[in-house]
């Protein structure tokens, strides 16, 4: 680190709140050549996310061959939509879009054009086979309703799973299979209902645990079997209790979990879940170094920074969707794939050298471009040599800064920032902003965020979710007839599709497993699972620890760290050294 930066204050262009740029943030931004952002870590965050839509589909037509198909892009926005498949053929070619530089107009003013004119593809997804119904997902199969996942096998209603096979209704979940309403678990099998278990199986309600197997209910237990509640049985005893808690009973589910729900809050809580790592603040991290403010960092992360949903990665900051064997990375959504150099970019994989790129691949030397393939030395997707490409990005950088961008809310950009939020495709409630960062119609609205009226489908149901049968042994396959009720009845901060159907795949699992039908809609159920992770942000406080046969002997512990777990919760959050002297 250079002696020569020191903590400095700013206040943020967006909130107007003062934040912090670190001696190493600078060290960073110099390194890059880019100033100091002017908005804080978390309006950063919302505008990047903002870009990103993951779960809102529509049905329209192929602009090239008006074929039927589901785009993440809403019919309306007026965007040029092509079948991916066409959009990765050569029918086409983007430079044919190209347009020169206009000096007397803003660079966003000019981007926002280009974007209205180059063919975009339909969905985020690649080499996913038999799986119209999903988006951002990759290498997987058979699957229905899957969205930011990976190598996905026969799985539904899930986000975020990676190698997972023949699951239901997931949230982060890796190299699993037969899991159903799992949120942040790993190499487990038969799993239902738990979060942040790992290497589990044939179990129910596990939380924080690890290598347990037949138990029901338990929470910080290593190594363990046939326990409820925590308590140890005979394998005799556990499968009596089993049979008379009966799970396969909605009414029996929804009443233990009430217990549980109950029961877990009297055990300390790890102040952050975080494995084999090194000088790291934030939660779900593993196998990483110098890692700070980040979260959902799956491994062989380094020198990074505000870094969200990343893998194999050396030094990038405000990142989502980091990584694949990348470098020197900054202000992106979904990039990275063997890359570097890659600033202010979004659905970017394989590039070199780019500046404010969207859906570009395996090119370099790009700056402001959308769709290129193959690519190098472009502006405003225009070819130029080599040497007039240089030439003129360092004009533009000084134009960016001269004839700046200035935002519906009075926000500057100029080189360095990332996409105005006004220039994303996606209205505010499409994107994962809405699901992080939930805003009620009238807040988006008064942000001047751009808001969508979801269309009513207007499904006519012929059952209320109250009206299923209370056990799934007493289900059979006319329910697969039936339109669901959901009772959140269109929602708005949910997303609530009104209702709901039961496939067949999903009956099959739920019978074989003796799990009760769901009586709320996939995109309710998501944003259950959302409430059980913790949010992406961090709070200082001082672990909760008063046992006197801890380390800290007759004092109160006096650990202090950063904690995803906010001080008005009622969990027991402890610091590292005092929770592992308590985990079974």
């Amino acid at each position: 680190m250079s002696n020569q930066y020191q903590n400095e204050i700013k206040n943020c262009q967006n909130c107007k709140n003062d934040f912090t740029i670190e001696p190493d943030d600078f060290v960073f931004y110099e390194k890059i050549k880019v100033p100091p952002p002017t908005f804080c870590p978390e309006c950063r965050l919302v505008r990047r996310l903002m870009w990103r839509n993951e779960r809102s589909l529509y049905k329209t037509n192929c602009d090239n061959t008006g074929k039927s198909l589901v785009s993440m892009f809403n019919p309306k926005s007026n965007f040029k939509v092509y079948d991916r498949d066409i959009w990765w053929s050569d029918k086409f070619n983007s430079l044919d879009y190209g347009q020169d530089y206009d000096f007397n107009k803003s660079f966003f003013t000019q981007y926002k054009e280009l974007l209205s004119k180059v063919p975009l593809a339909n969905l985020g997804n690649t080499n996913v086979i038999n799986s119209p119904y999903n988006n951002h997902l990759a290498d997987s199969k058979d699957c229905y309703l899957v969205f930011g996942g990976w190598k996905n096998l026969r799985v539904m209603y899930s986000r975020g799973g990676l190698d997972v096979t023949d699951c239901f209704d997931l949230y982060l979940v890796e190299k699993s299979e037969f899991c159903y309403n799992d949120v942040v678990c790993t190499k487990s099998y038969k799993l239902f209902y738990s979060y942040n278990t790992d290497e589990s199986l044939e179990s129910s309600f596990l939380w924080h645990c690890k290598n347990v197997q037949n138990s029901i209910g338990c929470i910080n237990l290593r190594n363990k079997s046939y326990c409820i509640l925590n308590q140890q049985y005979t394998k005799e005893e556990y499968e009596k209790l089993k049979k008379e808690l009966d799970l396969g009973s909605y009414k029996n589910w929804k009443k233990f979990e009430d217990i549980f729900n109950n029961f877990r809050l009297n055990f300390p809580y790890r102040y952050a879940n975080i494995g084999q790592s090194q000088n790291v603040t934030g939660d779900n991290i593993g196998l990483s170094k110098n890692v700070q403010y980040s979260f959902d960092i799956f491994g062989k992360v380094e020198d990074s920074k505000y870094i969200i949903h990343a893998l194999d990665l050396k030094e990038g900051y405000d990142g989502y969707g980091f990584g694949g064997g990348a470098s020197l990375m900054y202000e992106g959504v979904d990039s990275g794939i063997q890359a570097a150099n890659q600033y202010f970019a979004v659905l970017t994989h394989s590039c070199f050298d780019t500046n404010y790129t969207y859906m570009c691949y395996n090119s370099k030397n790009l700056f402001g471009c959308i769709g290129l393939r193959n690519k190098q030395y472009c502006i405003l997707n225009k070819q130029y040599t080599k040497e007039d490409y240089f030439n003129m990005v360092e004009k533009i950088k000084k134009h960016m800064t001269d004839i700046p961008y200035v935002d519906k809310r009075g926000s500057s950009y100029k080189y360095g920032e990332f996409f105005p939020s006004d220039l994303s495709p996606f209205a505010y409630n499409e994107t994962i902003a809405q699901e992080y960062f939930s805003l009620s119609k009238e807040d988006i609205l008064s942000k001047d965020f751009h808001y969508q009226e979801f269309e009513n489908k207007y499904y006519l149901p012929t059952l209320n979710s109250e009206e299923l049968p209370d056990h799934i042994k007493k289900v059979n396959k006319n329910i697969l007839n039936d339109i669901i009720a959901c009772p959140n009845k269109g929602y708005q901060l949910t997303q609530c599709t009104f209702a709901y159907k039961i496939l067949e795949e999903e009956l099959n699992f739920l019978t074989q497993n003796e799990i009760p039908l769901p009586r709320y809609c996939p995109n309710c159920r998501h944003y259950s699972r959302l409430k059980i992770r913790n949010p992406y942000k961090l709070w200082h406080r001082t672990c909760m620890c008063d046992k006197t046969n801890h380390i800290h002997g007759d004092e109160p512990c006096k650990n202090e760290f950063e904690t995803s777990y906010s001080p008005d919760r009622p969990e027991i959050v402890y610091c590292e050294k005092c929770y592992q002297q308590e985990v079974y």
